[in-house]
């Protein structure tokens, strides 16, 4: 959902190292003990039965966290029947509970603080990692080139990395230009690199923070919910352009955005019964709409 205001850009960063349940369920990301940060979360069993809707661990295939300030994924190694994990916009910094999730295609790690490429060593286990969305990271660093073709290098199976398909020529150079990773990071080095990540972060991005979290929501995701609704997918918010310089027209429009993003989101719980109320819906009142503006035009 990329429809936002934007955000003021970053500083480059130096090329990178190496029932009801739902409210008990919230509760349930405790505090990770030891942290001198008291917002960071970890993700609890709790959690994850009751963001999947299932009963047992092995049974969850998807599990979307987005935004709930996780830090730690120890569960992710009992669930070895996932397939799409969305841990966008969270604190993650380390990826090895990850490394056993076999049936793993798609991974959304966008906005995180996830400091070093070697953390892709953890990911060279999974055979069936199809997508990667890892951009927004401190391990981007400022060389976007250098960053695609470590990434390519050393997981040549994917087919999009950060919303773009990856190409054969691509994968040929990444041979030729990416940096191999043979080990993953020393502990240390990750806990200083986030932390100076997050000492950065917190100073450039606190006032924008709390406005675009919601309009953070990765496009790709929400076109995904809208196909399922036979919807026109979202267009990137640079294609757009502002009619008016009234900052109340501005005002409205973003508040309408905003109101869009968190129901496209909601949409994502729903099962196909849901989803076919919500298009029934959508379609009468769309009606009743052009109806309306066709009386006007008279």
């Amino acid at each position: 959902m990329e429809i936002e205001t934007m955000a003021p850009a970053p500083a480059p960063r130096p090329r990178p190292a190496l029932g009801n349940a739902s409210g008990a369920s919230e509760r349930a990301l405790a505090t990770c003990r030891g942290k001198p940060d008291a917002g960071t979360m970890k993700l609890t069993r709790k959690v994850v039965l009751a963001r999947a809707k299932a009963t047992d661990l092995s049974g969850v295939r998807k599990l979307n966290c987005w935004g709930s300030r996780i830090s730690d994924i120890s569960v992710c190694r009992e669930l070895p029947s996932i397939e799409v994990i969305t841990f966008s916009a969270n604190n993650i910094s380390d990826l090895e509970p990850m490394n056993q999730c076999q049936n793993l295609t798609e991974l959304y790690l966008r906005r995180n603080s996830i400091a070093s490429l070697r953390e892709l060593f953890h990911l060279k286990k999974l055979p069936r990692l199809r997508i990667l969305w890892l951009s927004e990271n401190p391990c981007c660093g400022s060389d976007p080139h250098h960053y695609r073709m470590t990434v390519l290098r050393n997981l040549p199976s994917l087919q999009k990395l950060d919303n773009q398909m990856v190409t054969e020529d691509e994968l040929s150079h990444a041979l030729l230009e990416g940096e191999e990773i043979t080990a993953p990071p020393a502990k240390l080095d990750v806990e200083n690199s986030c932390q100076n990540f997050t000492t950065e972060s917190s100073v450039m991005e606190s006032t924008v923070e709390n406005e675009n979290e919601v309009m953070n929501f990765s496009l790709e995701e929400t076109n995904k919910i809208r196909e399922q609704l036979g919807m026109k997918p979202v267009v990137p918010r640079e294609k757009f352009v502002s009619f008016s310089p009234s900052k109340e027209v501005d005002g409205n429009r973003k508040k309408l955005n905003n109101i869009l993003n968190a129901i496209l989101m909601l949409l994502e719980e729903l099962d196909s019964d849901g989803l076919g109320v919500v298009h029934q819906t959508t379609g009468n009142k769309l009606q009743a709409l052009q109806k309306k503006e066709l009386h006007e035009d008279r």
